[in-house]
């Protein structure tokens, strides 16, 4: 929706556009679809635990619900109405896995294609990024291959990486999440620090980013990464930036 609104604007078909991501799915039939899928985390026990990114006993995802709305505009009509812009969309991109109905591509190249097409777009290194706030959803293999796919794009780049996951604090909001990802990332540049990974205990060895554990971290945030990986491998990345003045 934000890369949409992006390109809406800059076609100069709007001077600002009100995008965002709204889910309110947490119901018996799609809770038992996403249960026998194996999909989420059955820690009942402990429930402030079991959404656990990047965590080796991490066993899937805390399913959530809510909204996220962001007011899109040109540079131009922000400064005339005095608004103070939170960040900018660089550009970004979109892939499809066409793998499965559910589940991602093995080898998470198309993920990589996005992140890669999207730093394109956006004409901007990977040594430029700051941030990653990752789709990281607590399940086996997406975060196993979201993590492989960052090393291979960010290279010698991805070790001074800082990468997080707020599905951590707040579930998979699923249509919601994107738009989650892209305020807290919002945030993240305005306040000067990044949100945390919590419940990574016990870090999974092939998960071997900095994700942030445990508590938030002051960082300049100025470039930054949005992943986005939907059911199915409808992949989607976005890179946004910091105001300039």
């Amino acid at each position: 929706a934000l890369l949409e609104a992006r390109r809406t604007i800059l076609a100069g078909d709007a001077d600002v556009v009100v995008a965002g991501g709204t889910d309110a799915a947490i119901t018996p039939v799609m809770f038992t679809g996403l249960s026998n899928m194996g999909a989420l985390s059955t820690r009942n026990d402990a429930p402030e635990r079991a959404s656990r990114p990047f965590d080796a006993e991490r066993d899937g995802f805390v399913f959530g619900e809510g909204a996220v709305v962001l007011v899109v505009e040109s540079a131009e009509h922000a400064a005339a109405r005095g608004a103070r812009p939170y960040m900018e969309i660089r550009g970004g991109a979109l892939t499809s896995d066409a793998f499965h109905v559910s589940a991602p591509h093995p080898s998470g190249e198309h993920a990589e294609t996005a992140m890669r097409r999207a730093l394109a777009a956006a004409h901007t290194g990977p040594d430029e990024v700051d941030y990653v706030c990752a789709h990281g959803t607590a399940t086996r293999i997406n975060d196993r291959l979201e993590s492989r796919a960052l090393r291979s794009v960010f290279g010698g780049a991805a070790d001074r990486l800082l990468v997080s996951s707020p599905k951590s604090m707040v579930g998979h909001m699923i249509g919601a999440a994107g738009a989650l990802s892209a305020m807290v990332t919002a945030l993240a540049m305005r306040d000067g620090a990044v949100p945390p990974t919590i419940n990574l205990d016990t870090p999974d060895p092939e998960c071997d980013l900095d994700y942030v554990p445990h508590t938030a971290r002051k960082a300049d945030v100025t470039t930054a990464l949005v992943n986005a990986f939907g059911f199915g491998g409808q992949n989607v990345v976005a890179v946004l930036g910091a105001p300039r003045d």
